[in-house]
C-alpha cells in the first residue's frame, strides 16, 4: 500500500477523494530558459558566489579603510599560526623594501659619477664602487625575499590547518537544529569552499600588498632626497596610473562574477547531460537532442557575451595606457624643465626617472593586490563569523555521562517544534520503553514518529516536558554521551566510503579497529555476512568506486550494512527508522527475525519505526502517531480490537495482498 494511501486514512475510516483543480491546455511552445536581455536573469545567487564581483561595486575609500583592518587580521593569524615565521616575514619584507630604497640611491650615484666632469676613465672606475655597491644590495634583496618567500612557506600552511581544525571540529558538534537549516548550511559551504581557501591566499597577498607599499614609500622618500620638488611630480605620474589599474581592476572582478554566472545557466543542462543518475532516463526518452539544441543556443550567447567583456576590457586598458601614458609625459616634460632651469642635476633627473618607474610599477601592483585583498578578505570573514556561531550552537557539554545500562526511559509530557514551524512536530508525548522491550511507532506521514526518535537519540532537545533514562532528566547529560549509547539506524543510511569493515565499526568511534567476533555476529543477524562474502576482499573491501578497486553496493545491501552497523553498536537503545524499505522480502523477514527474537543484547531497547504494519506485529507494544500526538498504544492484538486508527491502517494494507472480487 502507497504512502499516500495511509496519508488519507481518516477517523471515520473513509479514504476521502483527492481534491481536484482546474487546468487549462498548455502552450504549444515554451522557451527552456531566459530567450532575450540577461539569460542569467532567474538564476538564484549560488552561496559560493555572493562576494564575486564585491571589490568592483567598493568605493577606494572602502577598500582602502578596510585594509588597516585585513592586515591586522592577517597578522593575528599568522602570529598564532607561527609567531618566529611571522616576525620573520615582516623582517625580511622591511628588509627588502629598505634595499629597494638604497638601490636607487646608490644607482642615482652611479648616474652621478658617470656624469661628473673629467675623462671617461676616471668617471667609469669611480663609478664602478657604486656598481659594486648597487650589485650588493640587488643581492642582499634578493636574499632578504627568499627569506621572507621561505617564512611564509611555513606559516601559511599552518594557518590552515589551524583553521580547518577547527572548522571541522566545530561544525562536527553543532546541534542538529542548526544542521537542518538550509541557511546554515550555505553559510558553512560557504566559509569551507571559500573562507578557508582565501584564508590561506591572503597571507601572500597581505605580504605582497605591504610589499608594494614600502616599495612605493621607499621611492617616495628617494625623491625627496634628490629634490623636494619631484614629489608633486611623483604623485602627477602615479595618480592616472593609479586611476587606470583601478578601473581595470575594477573591469576584471566584474567579468569575472559575470562569467561564474553564465557558467552556472549552462550548467544546468551541462549537469543534465553529464549526470549518471539522469543518464539512464536521459536516453530511454531521446532527451538528448533537446539538451544539445539548448546548450547550443546558450553557449552561443556566453560566446558573444563573453567577446563583449573582453572587447571592453581591452577598451579600458588602452585607456589606461593612454592616461599613464600622458602623466608620464607631464612628468617628464617637468622633469625636463627643471634640468634646463639647472634646478635639478642630471644624475638626479636620471635618478628621478628610475624612481618614477619604480613608484609606477609599485603603486599598479599596489592598486591591483588591494582589490583582491578587500574581495577575498570577505570570504575570511565569512568564515570568522561562522566559527563564531558554531561556537554558540555546540552540543550540550556535562559533567554526568550517560549509564551504559538502562532500565526505563520515560518520555513525560513532551513537545518540540521544529525552527521556522508553527505547528508542533510533537505535543504532549508521553510513554515508557522498559529494557528489553521491542516497541513500535506507526501512523502517517508526518505523525510524529521520526521526530519522537531524534529526541530518544538526543540529537533534539525537547521544547518542554522531560525525558529520563532512570530517573534522570538527559537535560542535566553530556550529549555526546548520551549519542553513544544510542544505536540509530535510519532509512537512508550514509554510505561511508572505507571499508567494509569501516562501515561495520564507524559508529563505536573507530575505522580501524574491531572486535571481530561481535562484528561478525552483527554482520550475520542482518544479513550484511553475504553482502561482504561475496565481495572480492571480503571485510577488507573499500565501499566506492572513486578507489581503485572499490565496489559499490544496492540500495538494500547498504541498508544491510546500516543495520548491522546499528547491532554493532551494542548501545541499550536501538533506533530503527523504516530500516528495510529498499531489502527484498527475505532479506526484510529476516532482519526482523534478528531484531524481534534474536536480539544480541537482551537488555536493549529497540524501537522500530515502520510503516509496513506486518512488521510491527510482534512488537511488545505499538505507539500510534498523529498531528504530533500518541493517539493510541497497545499490542496488535489489542489495537485490532479496539478497532481505532492503527486497526483501519492495517486492514487497509491486508487489502491490498488479496485480489479484488
Amino acid at each position: 500500500m502507497s504512502e499516500r494511501a495511509e496519508e488519507t486514512v481518516v477517523s471515520e475510516g473513509t479514504v476521502p477523494s483527492p481534491r481536484t483543480a482546474t487546468l487549462g491546455p498548455p502552450p504549444r511552445s515554451t522557451p527552456a530558459g531566459a530567450e532575450g536581455g540577461d539569460i542569467t536573469e532567474g538564476m538564484e545567487e549560488a552561496y559560493w558566489s555572493v562576494h564575486d564581483g564585491a571589490a568592483a561595486r567598493a568605493t577606494v575609500r572602502q577598500i582602502l579603510g578596510s585594509l588597516p583592518r585585513i592586515t591586522r587580521r592577517i597578522g593575528l593569524l599568522a602570529w598564532r599560526a607561527d609567531a618566529g615565521a611571522a616576525l620573520a616575514v615582516v623582517g625580511c619584507r622591511l628588509a627588502s623594501a629598505a634595499m629597494t630604497a638604497c638601490g636607487l640611491v646608490a644607482s642615482v650615484g652611479v648616474l652621478q659619477e658617470l656624469f661628473a666632469q673629467g675623462p671617461t676613465p676616471e668617471r667609469v672606475r669611480a663609478a664602478a664602487l657604486q656598481v659594486v655597491l648597487v650589485v650588493g644590495l640587488l643581492a642582499l634583496r634578493a636574499l632578504t625575499e627568499a627569506g621572507a618567500s621561505m617564512a611564509q612557506a611555513r606559516v601559511t600552511p599552518k594557518i590552515r590547518t589551524a583553521l580547518e581544525k577547527e572548522f571541522f571540529r566545530l561544525t562536527a558538534h553543532v546541534r542538529l537544529e542548526a544542521v537542518e537549516d538550509a541557511d546554515w548550511h550555505d553559510e558553512v559551504f560557504r566559509a569551507h569552499d571559500r573562507g578557508l581557501f582565501y584564508a590561506r591566499e591572503l597571507v601572500g597577498q597581505v605580504v605582497s600588498l605591504a610589499s608594494a607599499a614600502l616599495g612605493l614609500a621607499g621611492t617616495v622618500g628617494v625623491l625627496g632626497l634628490l629634490h623636494p620638488a619631484l614629489l608633486p611630480l611623483m604623485l602627477l605620474s602615479v595618480l592616472p596610473v593609479g586611476a587606470a589599474a583601478i578601473r581595470s581592476a575594477r573591469a576584471r572582478f566584474h567579468s569575472f562574477k559575470r562569467w561564474n554566472a553564465l557558467q552556472r545557466r549552462v550548467r544546468v543542462f551541462t549537469w543534465l547531460l553529464l549526470d549518471q543518475d539522469a543518464a539512464a532516463e536521459v536516453r530511454s526518452d531521446t532527451v538528448q537532442t533537446a539538451l544539445l539544441d539548448e546548450h547550443d543556443r546558450l553557449i552561443t550567447r556566453i560566446a558573444e557575451e563573453d567577446t563583449r567583456l573582453r572587447v571592453r576590457a581591452a577598451w579600458l586598458d588602452l585607456a589606461g595606457r593612454g592616461a599613464g601614458g600622458l602623466g608620464t609625459a607631464v612628468t617628464y616634460g617637468a622633469l625636463a624643465a627643471m634640468l634646463i632651469a639647472g634646478w635639478l642635476p642630471l644624475a638626479a633627473g636620471a635618478g628621478a626617472v628610475l624612481a618614477v618607474q619604480t613608484g609606477q610599477a609599485a603603486l599598479t601592483r599596489l592598486v591591483e593586490v588591494a582589490h583582491l585583498v578587500y574581495e577575498h578578505a570577505l570570504w575570511v570573514a565569512d568564515l570568522e563569523a561562522v566559527l563564531e556561531r558554531c561556537r554558540g550552537l555546540q552540543m550540550r557539554r556535562g559533567e554526568v555521562l550517560a549509564p551504559e545500562r538502562v532500565g526505563t526511559i520515560e518520555l513525560d509530557d513532551v513537545s518540540f517544534t521544529y525552527g521556522g514551524k508553527r505547528e508542533p512536530a510533537l505535543s504532549g508525548v508521553s510513554m515508557t520503553l522498559r529494557a528489553g522491550e521491542t516497541v513500535a511507532f506507526v501512523g502517517s506521514n508526518g505523525g510524529g514518529k521520526t521526530t519522537a526518535s531524534k529526541l530518544l537519540a538526543g540529537l533534539h532537545e525537547p521544547r518542554s516536558g522531560t525525558i529520563r533514562w532512570d530517573g534522570v532528566d538527559v537535560q542535566a547529560m553530556d550529549a555526546q554521551s548520551l549519542q553513544r549509547r544510542v544505536a540509530f539506524v535510519l532509512q537512508e543510511p550514509v554510505r561511508f566510503p572505507f571499508s567494509a569493515l569501516a562501515n561495520v565499526t564507524a559508529a563505536t568511534g573507530s575505522l580501524t579497529e574491531a572486535d571481530p567476533e561481535r562484528a561478525l555476529a552483527a554482520a550475520r543477524a542482518s544479513g550484511a555476512d553475504q553482502v561482504i562474502a561475496h565481495l572480492p576482499d571480503q571485510w577488507d573491501t573499500v565501499l566506492s568506486k572513486r578507489f581503485r578497486g572499490g565496489q559499490d553496493l544496492s540500495g538494500g545491501q547498504w541498508a544491510k550494512m546500516a543495520v548491522a552497523r546499528g547491532l554493532y553498536n551494542d548501545a541499550p537503545l536501538l533506533l530503527l527508522d523504516e530500516p528495510t524499505a529498499s531489502m527484498d522480502p527475505p532479506s526484510e523477514h529476516a532482519v526482523y527475525e534478528a531484531v524481534l527474537r534474536g536480539r544480541l543484547r537482551e537488555d536493549r531497547i529497540t524501537v522500530l519505526i515502520s510503516h509496513r504494519l506486518a512488521s510491527v506485529v510482534g512488537c511488545d507494544r505499538i505507539y500510534v502517531f498523529d498531528a504530533g500526538r500518541i493517539v493510541e498504544e497497545g499490542t496488535h492484538a489489542e489495537l485490532m480490537a479496539g478497532d481505532g486508527l492503527y486497526a483501519r491502517m492495517f486492514s487497509l494494507q491486508a487489502a491490498g495482498y488479496h485480489p479484488s472480487p
